[in-house]
């Protein structure tokens, strides 16, 4: 029996690790990235029916028939997370490693003429990480998750009447992953040993624009994003304890493995107005189809106690959220950002875990803008707070079996907040 759960538990290893991606939001749902710029962040991303930035590639490609000449932009926001977890088996408090994060951006925009123009992305869409103690509660779900993505994201745009633009752009989207977590080896009368996944894939997808200008004073905007799905293949390597005997150890070989997860779709749709004086408005909605996400199945090359093959429900749901964003120029040179997000939810209470402790989230930003001569220096900061949520399930240090291990199964509240701090530098030639 004790082999029979283990076999469970190991496989089930190299699905868990798709799901660290969500690990630090950065006003994201799910573990999809929104820090793709810092006069966006100043607005909080209420950037789908204006702009000023070539970061318009990621937000809304129709836009950059806006931007004269050739842009170059770049820039990074740093990301200080905090997330605490009050045990319900314990009463204890525990808090991450603290870390910081620092997803970059390079955006380049030409203007050929009055109808054609084409833009660049390299950005991170997904991704970021949590790293709990080695002996927290949890440990058997993860220790440590870290994913990194980079997509670069080529586009055009064309104007096909005076008010009506449209765009169209192709995704490559390059992913690498990292897992660790402990494994229970007391029923084999050892102590806990280490596991770590290490994978890499690519995909491809595409992306759509539609810019249409009602009048000098309101805008509307739309783009799309598809899904990309992503083939994974990666190696799982056990550090087992010294003295583990020569059958046992014989039950956790090293292996590679192989599996495959389908990113959402993304839809966002905004309306601008600029009829006041030097004040810019905006609102967007936001939908994501978290819905892709509904299953996990890994291959293993060789048998890990037993076990070469493990499906696991995700069941998540997609969502939606809503931004508002205001941007003032103060002056020609200087503009002052403001804005605020609310988004929802996509991991259901019955598969949540600490490795995606997602919720119901609040950010609240503000920033300014400044030009000088050819060059213009965004900053902004955002605070971001997701609702308290409680993970009441029986997801634990053996997802597969139904069963609930209370000791293991890190059931309690979960609180997060970020302080983002964004730059970006942008020069017009």
């Amino acid at each position: 029996m004790c082999q029979i759960k283990f076999g469970k538990g190991i496989s089930t290893v190299l699905f868990l690790f798709l799901c660290l991606w969500v690990s630090q939001d950065a006003y994201s749902s799910g573990f999809a990235i929104y820090t793709q710029g810092a006069s966006a962040l100043g607005q909080a991303d209420s950037v789908i029916a204006h702009t000023d930035s070539p970061s318009s590639v990621f937000f809304n490609p129709a836009l950059i028939n806006k931007l004269e000449g050739t842009q170059i932009e770049s820039g990074t926001t740093v990301i200080f997370p905090s997330r605490e977890f009050k045990s319900d088996f314990t009463g204890e408090t525990v808090e991450t490693t603290d870390e910081m994060f620092y997803p970059s951006t390079f955006y380049i925009t030409h203007k050929f003429n009055e109808k054609i123009s084409a833009g660049m992305g390299i950005f991170s869409p997904f991704g970021l990480a949590t790293t709990w103690d080695d002996d927290w509660e949890g440990r058997y779900i993860a220790t440590k998750s870290e994913m990194r993505t980079f997509n670069i994201n080529p586009a055009v745009s064309y104007q096909i009447l005076p008010n009506v633009a449209l765009a169209a752009g192709v995704d490559v989207l390059v992913l690498d992953t990292t897992l660790e977590k402990k494994i229970n080896m007391s029923g084999f009368g050892l102590t806990d040993a280490n596991q770590k996944f290490n994978g890499d894939g690519t995909g491809i997808g595409y992306n759509l624009g539609i810019l249409y200008d009602i009048n000098e004073d309101i805008s509307f905007g739309v783009s799309y994003r598809s899904e990309i799905k992503v083939d994974i293949d990666g190696t799982s390597d056990f550090d087992l304890p010294a003295d583990t005997p020569s059958p046992i150890g014989a039950l956790f070989p090293d292996t590679d493995g192989d599996t495959d997860i389908t990113l959402p779709q993304q839809i966002h749709a905004g309306v601008c107005y600029k009829g006041f004086d030097r004040l810019t408005l905006e609102t967007v909605l936001r939908w994501e189809g978290w819905s892709s996400f509904d299953e996990l199945k890994v291959d293993l090359d060789h048998s890990v106690a037993g076990s070469n093959e493990s499906i696991t429900e995700k069941d998540w749901q997609d969502t939606y959220s809503v931004n508002f964003g205001a941007k003032y120029q103060l002056t020609d040179w200087i503009a002052l950002l403001g804005g605020y997000l609310y988004g929802g939810n996509p991991v259901p209470d019955k598969t949540f875990d600490p490795i995606v402790p997602d919720a119901n989230t609040h950010l609240f930003t503000v920033g300014t803008s400044i030009k000088l001569k050819n060059f213009k220096i965004d900053l902004a900061y955002g605070y971001q707070k997701l609702e308290g949520t409680s993970k009441n399930n029986s997801v634990d240090d053996n997802s597969s079996d139904g069963l609930l291990n209370s000791a293991t199964s890190a059931n309690g509240k979960y609180e997060t907040d970020l302080h983002l701090v964004g730059i970006s530098l942008c020069y017009n030639f």
